[in-house]
């Protein structure tokens, strides 16, 4: 049995990861009117958002990256969570300068199966 057909981004892909996270950002946003860790403009909002439309994105359209920036994303969210919780001690730009590799890895590996799989 084959594994599932993985494939590059597409514009409609693209816009439904942003639509995905829109909506995800919304709900958690709402929760976050009682769980502080969670207000609209906290950064483990955002991942989390982020995460959740790339796990949407996978299922649906499948999109390599997504496959690798889902659990970057949802990490992070953790991390600055558990830091507004003061739980974890935590380095904001080093986290942030990490997912902006790590997201950059994903797509640059996606890049290169793509043009892999084109020949």
């Amino acid at each position: 049995m084959v594994g599932p057909r993985v494939c590059c981004s597409s514009p409609e892909a693209i816009c439904y990861w942003f639509g995905a996270s829109l909506i995800a950002w919304g709900v958690l946003s709402l929760a976050g009117m009682y769980w502080h860790p969670l207000r609209w403009y906290a950064a483990s909002t955002a991942l989390f958002a982020m995460g959740i439309g790339c796990v949407a994105n996978w299922f649906r359209n499948r999109s390599f990256h997504c496959a690798l920036t889902a659990p970057l994303f949802l990490v992070a969210g953790v991390v600055f969570a558990l830091g507004d919780m003061s739980l974890l001690r935590v380095n904001v730009s080093f986290i942030w300068l990490l997912v902006l590799l790590g997201t950059a890895t994903a797509f640059a590996l996606e890049w290169r199966y793509a043009k892999r799989a084109q020949v």
